[in-house]
């Protein structure tokens, strides 16, 4: 059966004083994510506020728990890596 996998993750971005700083964090974060774990990645909201931001990651797998696996390792991965952003929270849903 097809399993679609959506995670979002809240991130806390201190410190920064412009959007540039900001980019310049999150950007290398969704490249890191796009080529370790092969997942479509998107930043989907506060893009325009200093400090915070959304990510949402998707996966596509035959297996519902592969997809849920994956998804639970990409954000124990972002919350583990040295990132001047810090995991806020997270939310998996399968479709």
């Amino acid at each position: 059966m097809l399993a679609v996998g959506l995670l979002t993750l809240e991130i806390y971005v201190p410190g920064i004083t412009s959007l540039k700083e900001k980019r310049g964090i999150v950007k290398p974060l969704v490249v890191r994510l796009r080529k370790q774990f092969n997942v479509s990645v998107a930043e989907i909201e506060d893009q325009d506020q200093l400090g915070h931001t959304a990510l949402a990651v998707a996966c596509v797998s035959a297996s519902r728990d592969y997809a849920h696996g994956l998804l639970t390792q990409v954000a124990e991965s972002v919350a583990a890596w040295r990132l001047d952003a810090e995991l806020v929270d997270y939310q998996i849903e399968l479709l």
